[in-house]
């Protein structure tokens, strides 16, 4: 993810915190000069996602914070463990507190999912399933939702509409229906290196998807005997992906049917945020502001 696209979204979000005002609760309290220190703490087990842009927050406010890392992205956190130090102007620590935990929350939560969803289907003996994420995220989060499923070990789909040739529902009746012609306009006119997926809901869909020469076909909302049956259908002729409503204690079984990947649009749009919080450490000397007159 472009650097300079992290930078618009934690511009956007400090602005809608700060507004034209700023922090009036710590330029009520807190000289300019008044330096502090604070530790991010983890608060329950998770895996972590987002470290990066937390600190990008603090940086893009006052390059003068120091961070010191003491876990990366991807490491699985204790139930109460440290996870930073910083150290800088005690306003800038608490003008970007909400905004970088709002995003290392949600990162983690979305990182934790997925590692769960991963950790499922691990010892299930001889599958090749993969967990895919979808494109169902939070506007403007896409490309770091996308890392944190990296971070908790699944795999990216494509990352937008511009990666990938998808075949969906819509697509098909927007050609009149025919998944014969979806698939020639793709073939005829997509570029000649990018994989076509389409999207199915019946075997007899998918024998025809095959026929016309789909590369991945996704199976939407299928029960498992359908699945069984399309796997020995497709006879390797093409890749599979489970998709529609997939729920992680669902995934031990559909990693024995021998599919090759499901996508979970969970992950990312409903993972919850996890405990973390950010403590100010009490400084030894509090400096005094001259009141008003």
């Amino acid at each position: 993810m472009r650097d300079t696209f992290i930078d618009r979204l934690i511009d956007l979000s400090l602005d809608e915190d700060l507004g034209s005002a700023g922090d009036v609760t710590s330029n009520a309290l807190l000289s300019s000069t008044a330096q502090g220190k604070a530790e991010l703490w983890a608060k329950e087990e998770m895996t972590l996602s987002g470290l990066e842009v937390f600190a990008r927050v603090f940086k893009r406010l006052d390059r003068s914070v120091d961070l010191d890392f003491e876990l990366s992205d991807g490491d699985r956190t204790l139930k109460k463990q440290r996870v930073a130090k910083l150290e800088g102007p005690l306003k800038v620590l608490l003008a970007g507190e909400r905004t970088a935990l709002n995003l290392v929350q949600r990162l983690s939560g979305i990182a934790t999912m997925t590692s769960k969803a991963v950790g499922v289907i691990a010892h299930v003996k001889g599958t090749k399933l993969k967990i895919l994420d979808t494109r169902k995220t939070t506007p403007g989060l896409r490309g770091l939702s996308k890392a944190a499923v990296l971070h908790g070990g699944g795999t990216n789909h494509r990352i937008g509409l511009f990666d990938g040739v998808l075949i969906k529902d819509n697509h098909i009746a927007a050609v009149g229906g025919s998944i014969r012609e979806a698939l020639k306009r793709a073939k005829q006119n997509a570029p000649r290196l990018v994989k076509i997926e389409i999207e199915v809901t019946s075997l007899e869909q998918l024998d025809e998807a095959i026929a016309c020469g789909a590369d991945i076909v996704m199976l939407d909302n299928m029960n498992d005997a359908q699945i069984v049956a399309a796997v020995q259908l497709a006879d390797g002729r093409c890749e599979l992906e489970v998709s529609g409503g997939v729920t992680v204690d669902r995934l031990p079984v559909l990693a024995k049917l021998g599919v090759d990947y499901v996508s979970m649009g969970a992950l990312t749009h409903s993972a919850r945020a996890m405990d973390l919080s950010l403590e100010i450490l009490p400084p030894r000397d509090v400096p005094r502001i001259k009141p008003r007159r």
